[in-house]
């Protein structure tokens, strides 16, 4: 059987009646079915949330808290797009219940404690005794865990459900603030330390939410100032919280949360939420015994603290003793918790994240805090106890008497609460200045006398055991170096004339310098007296430093304003950088904005349509089912008048019929009806005519009666008048002659007063006449002075003008001078060029003439000494094919054939490989080349028709690289080109490369 619908308009009298009679789980499961129906997303919200209201208070009554996290996630789902008042009302309401239940069980427990109690002078009874035997718990504890933990726990869930609810909802920010707030409290009032724990876990959790899910609609930006804000305030009060609760590791993590949203800030924090920040920090180091981080947070906390104006005296007092105090205690000689600081990269991480969290860029140190305390004169208003103890450790030196004349004021110091912490510390610190102190003033010691030298009250006291241990500490730490003789109870101090500084042992009071100290100033005195002796042997050296000093500050001070103008340039070019990535940032902001707030409309148009969708749908079904209901109310009505007359059957009419015979009887009823009225009017006027003819002579009597009556009291009025108006002038009478004794004295006085009220009057006139001459003339002067000021600004703004016009004008001559010089400069290099390059061309050609000349020569010799010449020439065969009496006859013999035998054939290179491919193939193919025909390259040489001519390279044309000394190669058509062509194509590179020198030396070979 499907389950039964019932409408929201029912369904909360259902509920209702069904609580009346006890069955509240039945009303909560009817409610909860409601919200979760689907046809639930279509009711107006002023429908569902009575139903709502219900429904949370009998979740609170019942105590479910899944059933109403459904609930409330499910009405956030519905209303979050209409309007969100609807579920901060719930939302607060729900939270308001669980805490009044909490409330009420807390007063129910108390109420049966009181209750149990029926002896009030027996201290323990039978059962109780019992009942400690078994558990240590008391009578109170299991009645607070019967009767408030449940709704303890039931308040949390509500808190977690809230908070779950609330998240990462723009609209919602501000409930989802004070609900977190509330929570705080709620841990706070309650101590609820695991609890809290969760609680800042949860918070942690839905800022990455935020920051992860930032693109969705309504969700938070961080970005802006004002909600960043909220989040500050509210991570304050959880790190309040957490003071108070004294968990130190959640009051160190609300810190980085802290940190990590300033970080992310743009508008800088106020000053008192950093000075809570600073403050807090403090007590988180101090309870982990870290007094150098904890004296950098009273800094920096005094800091932020020194402009308020509204602090006293005292309060100044109070701050500046702790900020010195906590300086002094940071222990010299490291303790076993602060060990391992600087050691590794582990540690060096550590320290610049504390760092960080203080707001530093560098981790601090105890000199470093002592400088900035006298720098800030915090030592002029600490108390006059401090300001002795701050003497004795860092400026006097008396190894003897330091633990005598501290141990006065670390009593006084043990009995004030606020500074009691850092005794321990203390006395730390002046056990390592006794043993400084000691190493600069004795070699060996004994054991006893360090303990007697260092008698400190219990339960401070050191003796050998504690001394033994705190040097070897030292020691480890390479702070102290010190041996310690057990066989003759003695320690002896060590000095390393070779040892590195320690920042530690090298401050406080001295008496003498250390001898590593001495060994490593030994060269640096060497060359100060050394320097010394030769400005006494050559005086001239001094003045030449002085003049070489002078030239670089002349220098100096001549590229001081160029550089100030490029450093301004850089700056604002800088600025302007930054000023156009700001608006390219802003930009893309509003952008972003602007995209997510059309798509936020978007989704609002949507879900509008949607609802005016569904909102006319049920309109339109509203009005029909009206139309529908009329009708049938129409038909009772009409059948309501017709019951008693028509004996038919009704149910067989239509509403026409119906209406007919309704109009039909109408009719006859107004007829019978105005027939009555006629009668009856017509008796209402003879009775009205009868009464008013026996009204008319009693209205006469009764005029003359009060007629009668109106007259008598007026004479009796008249006469009291007359009668009491004598009596005041009587009166008046009596009372001006006693004035008249008096006239002469007023009028005196009247005139008196008259005159000295004129003279008072003219008096004023004649002031204020001559603060307006003085106002005059001075706003006359101040008229004059600045106009003649603007005239001097006049005439220097013209100056200025011109003394730029000037330097412009200057600056364009030396310009226009510079690109003269430079393009005569070049015209000059052009010509020497252009010359240097005609005169190379002809030597060129010149060579070329010799060479061709020569090998004319060469061919003509070759020709007379053969008698009989063929037209074809034999081409010329390799270096093994060349008959051994070639070399010895007296023929002539080109240069690359001799030696042939003894000189290896260079080696040819791939592309020469390949062009001399095809020639190599005809050489296998005859013996001998045939001729050539000759070129028509021109040339000035007649030769005669079937002679050789060897080709020549054009003058234009890319040079031919030799492929070896003293060897031939071929030419591009795959011609033997001599070696005179190629040292010439040698030489035509090295010319186009303007490498003359070179090119000389190859047309000279």
């Amino acid at each position: 059987m499907a389950p039964v619908y019932h409408r929201p308009e029912n369904a909360l009298k259902r509920a209702e009646e069904l609580c009346g009679v006890g069955q509240h789980s039945a009303a909560l499961q009817l409610l909860l079915e409601i919200i979760l129906a689907k046809r639930s997303r279509s009711t107006p919200i002023n429908t569902l949330q009575p139903i709502i209201l219900k429904f949370v208070d009998l979740c609170v009554d019942l105590r479910k808290s899944k059933a109403v996290k459904e609930g409330l996630h499910q009405f956030k789902n519905i209303s979050q797009n209409i309007t969100v008042s609807s579920i901060e009302l719930v939302i607060k309401r729900f939270i308001d219940q669980a805490d009044l239940k909490v409330t009420e069980a807390q007063a129910k427990a108390d109420k049966i404690s009181a209750h149990d109690i029926e002896d009030l002078e027996a201290t323990e009874t039978p059962e109780s005794v019992i009942m400690s035997t078994v558990s240590g718990e008391d009578n109170k504890d299991r009645t607070d865990r019967e009767v408030v933990t449940p709704w303890l726990r039931f308040l949390w869930e509500a808190y977690r459900t809230a908070l779950d609810i609330l998240r990462n909802n723009a609209r919602l920010e501000l409930l989802y603030q004070t609900v977190a707030n509330r929570a705080f409290d709620f841990c706070l009032k309650y101590s609820r330390k695991t609890e809290f724990r969760r609680l800042c876990e949860l918070l942690r959790q839905h800022l990455n939410t935020a920051t992860k899910y930032s693109h969705q609609s309504y969700a938070i930006n961080l970005n802006d100032p004002e909600t960043l804000q909220r989040h500050l305030d509210t991570r304050f009060v959880q790190l309040n919280v957490a003071d108070h609760l004294e968990l130190w590791q959640e009051a160190f993590r609300s810190i980085e949360d802290i940190y990590n949203l300033l970080a992310t800030s743009k508008k800088p924090p106020k000053t008192h939420m950093m000075a809570n920040y600073y403050e807090k920090l403090a007590k988180i180091f101090a309870v982990g015994e870290n007094y150098l981080f904890h004296a950098a947070s009273w800094n920096k906390y005094y800091s932020n603290m020194r402009t308020n104006k509204n602090l006293t005296e005292e309060e100044h007092q109070q701050m500046a003793s702790k900020v010195l105090i906590s300086a002094l205690a940071i222990p010299i000689i490291t303790t076993s918790k602060a060990r391992g600081f600087m050691e590794n990269d582990e540690a060096k991480s550590k320290v610049l994240r504390l760092s960080h969290l203080l707001r530093v860029q560098r981790p601090p140190t105890r000199e470093v805090l002592l400088r900035e305390a006298l720098n800030k004169n915090i030592i002029s208003r600490v108390k006059p106890e401090l300001r002795e103890l701050y003497n004795i450790l860092e400026v006097q030196f008396h190894p003897l008497s330091i633990c005598n004349k501290i141990e006065p004021i670390m009593k006084s110091l043990a009995e004030n609460p606020d500074l009691e912490k850092y005794v321990k510390p203390l006395h730390q610190v002046v056990f390592t200045r006794l043993l400084q102190q000691l190493s600069q003033v004795y070699t060996t010691i004994r054991i006893d006398t360090v303990a007697q030298l260092a008698a400190f009250t219990a339960p401070h006291a050191y003796d050998a055991h504690t001394i033994e241990k705190f040097i070897m500490a030292g020691c480890k730490k390479g702070e102290l170096s010190i041996r310690v003789n057990h066989q003759t109870q003695t320690l002896t101090f060590e000095s390393d004339a070779f040892a590195a500084s320690k920042g530690t042992i090298s401050t406080g009071p001295r008496l003498q310098s250390l001898p590593s100290e001495q060994m490593r100033l030994q060269l640096t005195r060497l060359a100060n007296r050394l320097d010394t002796a030769v400005a006494l042997i050559d005086p001239t050296i001094a003045q030449r430093r002085r003049d070489s000093k002078n030239a670089t500050v002349l220098d100096a001070l001549r590229s001081l304003k160029e550089e100030y103008k490029n450093n301004k340039t850089r700056r604002l070019l800088i600025e302007k950088k930054k000023e156009i990535k700001e608006n390219e940032q802003i930009q893309k902001d509003l952008e972003d904005n602007t995209r997510r707030i059309k798509i936020q409309q978007e989704e609002q148009e949507a879900e509008a349509r949607r609802l005016e969708e569904q909102a006319r749908i049920r309109e339109e079904k509203r009005k029909a089912d009206l139309i529908e209901k009329q009708k049938a109310a129409d038909r009772q009505i009409i059948l309501s008048g017709l019951t008693q007359i028509v004996d038919e059957d009704i149910e067989n009419l239509n509403n026409a019929e119906l209406i007919e015979i309704r109009t039909k009887k109408a009719n006859q009823e107004k007829q019978e009806h105005a027939i009555k009225l006629k009668t009856l009017s017509k008796k209402l006027d003879h009775q009205e005519r009868a009464l008013r003819l026996e009204e008319i002579p009693l209205l006469k009597n009764d005029y003359e009666n009060q007629r009668k009556l109106d007259k008598g009291i007026h004479t009796v009025s008249a006469r009291v008048k007359l009668e009491t108006a004598k009596s005041k002038y009587e009166e008046a009478m009596i009372m001006k002659a006693r004035m008249l004794h008096m006239q002469a004295d007023a009028i005196a006085l009247k005139t008196q007063l008259q005159l000295q009220r004129d003279q008072d009057g003219r008096a004023a006139i004649e002031e204020m006449q001559e603060k307006i001459e003085k106002a005059k003339r001075a706003r006359v002067r101040e008229i004059i002075e600045s106009q003649i000021q603007a005239r001097q600004k006049h005439i220097e703004e013209e100056e200025e003008q011109m003394r730029k016009e000037e330097e412009e004008r200057l600056s364009q001559e030396r310009k226009e001078e510079e690109e003269r010089l430079k393009s005569e400069k070049k015209a000059l290099e052009d010509a020497e060029y252009a010359e240097r390059k005609k005169k190379l061309d002809e030597q060129l050609e010149k060579q070329r003439e010799r060479e061709r000349l020569a090998e004319q020569k060469i061919i003509n010799s070759k020709s007379s000494s053969s008698p009989s010449v063929d037209n074809t020439w034999s081409k010329v065969t390799p270096n093994k094919d060349i008959p051994k009496e070639t070399a010895s006859s007296n023929k002539y013999v080109p240069r690359h054939l001799r030696n042939a035998e003894s000189q290896p054939k260079p080696a040819l290179s791939q592309n020469e490989r390949t062009e001399r491919a095809p020639e190599s193939n005809r050489d296998r193919e005859s013996s001998s080349w045939s001729k050539k025909e000759p070129t028509t390259q021109p040339s000035t040489s007649t030769s005669t028709p079937g002679k050789y001519v060897p080709p020549r390279l054009p003058t234009g044309s890319d040079p031919i690289k030799p492929a070896g000394k003293d060897c031939d190669v071929e030419s591009n058509e795959g011609e033997p080109v001599s070696s005179f062509q190629s040292y010439t194509a040698e030489g035509d590179n090295l010319a186009k490369q303007s490498d003359y020198i070179k090119a000389i030396e190859a047309f000279s070979k």
